[in-house]
C-alpha cells in the first residue's frame, strides 16, 4: 500500500473513514503518536490486544484466521504491543504471512524499530502499510518542522477546543523537546486558561508553562554558569524526581546554553577573521538583545571562562544525540544528564 508518517496518517483524512489494510506496522518511539494512529487505524472495529513480549504465532494465526461477528462494517484487529521481539522470534512465519493475500482478520504491529533492510519492513511497504510514529523532524522520520508545527497548530489544537499560534508551537518544542504526549499535555492545560476557540499565544506558553519546572530549569542553567556543579545537581533531581524524562529536560536546560555558545562561536569566528568585535554585537547575533539579557550573558560567559563557552555547542549536541540513542533507557538517560550538567558546571 504505501509508507506514511503519523502527522499524514492523523490528519489526511476524516476520522471516521475507515482505513483500508491487511497488515500495518506502526513504528518509532513517540508512544503516543502509536496509541493514536492505532486508534485511527482500528475505526470501530472489534480489537484484541495481545503482548508482543509473550505471544506465540500459533496463536496469533489461529486469531487472523477468525472473523468477528460484530464486525461494524470493519474486519476484525489483532494489535500487538511492543512487537519488537514477537517479529524477532516468529520472522519466518510473519514473512510468509505477509506472502499471503488477505486475512479474515486486520494486523497492526506496535514497534519501536523496524530496519528497512529487513524483509519484513519491505514487504510490508510493498503491499501492506507502514506508519512512522517518531515527532522528531528530519531524514529518517521523513518530516520537517514546519510539518510538526502545523500538526501541533492543527491536530492537537483541535482535541481541545483551542488555536495555537505557530510561535507558540514553537516555543512548546522548545521548552518541552519532541515528545508529542508532552507537547498535548500541556496545550490541555493551557486550553484550559482560555475560553473555546481563543489563541494561545507565545507569551501564554512562556508564562506558564514555564511554572515552578521552568524556574527550576534557570536555576539549573545559573547554577552552569557559576560553576556551583552541586547546586545545579540538586536543582536536576528535584525535575526528575517530579516526572520529568532527561530526553524532555535537556531542551529546556539547552535553550539558554545553546545561545550562549551561538554568541561564543560568533565571536571566536570574528577573532580568527582578524576582525575586532564587541561583546554585544555576538551576543546579539544569537539573539540576546534586550539589555537585562546582555548583562546577565556576558556575566555568565566570564564565569564559564573561554574554553568552557567554546565548547557549549559540540556538548550539547554530542548530549543530545547520546540521549536519542545509546542512552536512551531509564538510568542511562539520567546518569548522561548528570555527566553532561557536571562537564559544564565543574570549574
Amino acid at each position: 500500500m504505501a509508507k506514511t508518517h503519523a502527522f499524514e496518517l492523523l490528519t489526511k483524512n476524516a476520522s471516521e473513514t475507515p482505513v483500508d489494510f491487511d497488515v500495518a506496522a506502526v513504528f518509532g518511539s513517540d508512544a503516543t503518536l502509536k496509541s493514536w494512529c492505532t486508534t485511527r487505524l482500528t475505526g470501530r472495529a472489534d480489537v484484541t490486544d495481545v503482548d508482543g513480549q509473550t505471544a506465540r504465532w500459533m496463536d496469533l494465526n489461529d486469531e487472523l484466521s477468525t472473523a468477528s461477528l460484530f464486525d461494524m462494517g470493519e474486519k476484525r484487529t489483532l494489535v500487538v504491543r511492543d512487537a519488537d521481539k514477537f517479529v524477532s522470534n516468529h520472522r519466518t512465519e510473519l514473512e510468509a504471512f505477509l506472502g499471503k493475500s488477505g486475512s479474515a482478520a486486520r494486523l497492526v504491529l506496535q514497534l519501536e524499530s523496524l530496519a528497512s533492510n529487513t524483509k519484513v519492513y519491505k514487504s510490508i511497504d510493498k503491499s501492506h502499510l507502514l506508519v512512522n510514529c517518531s515527532g522528531e523532524p528530519g531524514k529518517k522520520s521523513g518530516v520537517t518542522a514546519a510539518v510538526r508545527r502545523k500538526f501541533l497548530t492543527g491536530f492537537v489544537a483541535d482535541r481541545h477546543q483551542t488555536k495555537l499560534a505557530n510561535q507558540a508551537a514553537d516555543a512548546l518544542v522548545e521548552m518541552l523537546g519532541d515528545d508529542i504526549g508532552f507537547l498535548d499535555t500541556e496545550i490541555a492545560k493551557l486550553s484550559l486558561y482560555l475560553p473555546p476557540g481563543e489563541t494561545i499565544d507565545e507569551t501564554m506558553v512562556r508564562d506558564i508553562v514555564a511554572g515552578w519546572q521552568g524556574k527550576t530549569v534557570w536555576q539549573i542553567t545559573e547554577a552552569i554558569a557559576s560553576g556551583d556543579a552541586a547546586e545545579a545537581l540538586k536543582q536536576l533531581d528535584k525535575l526528575i524526581a517530579g516526572g520529568q524524562p532527561a530526553i524532555a529536560l535537556l531542551p529546556q536546560i539547552a535553550w539558554s546554553l545553546r545561545r550562549l555558545g551561538l554568541a561564543t562561536a560568533a565571536h571566536l569566528q570574528a577573532e580568527r577573521s582578524g576582525r575586532r568585535r564587541r561583546l554585544e554585537d555576538s551576543l546579539a547575533s544569537a539573539g540576546i538583545t534586550r539589555p537585562h539579557e546582555i548583562t546577565r550573558a556576558i556575566a555568565d560567559m566570564k564565569r564559564m571562562k573561554r574554553a568552557k563557552a567554546s565548547q557549549l555547542l559540540p556538548w550539547l549536541l554530542d548530549a543530545d544525540l547520546r540521549l536519542k540513542g545509546t542512552h536512551s533507557a531509564d538510568g542511562r538517560d539520567r546518569f548522561l544528564l548528570e555527566q553532561f550538567v557536571m562537564r559544564l558546571a565543574s570549574t
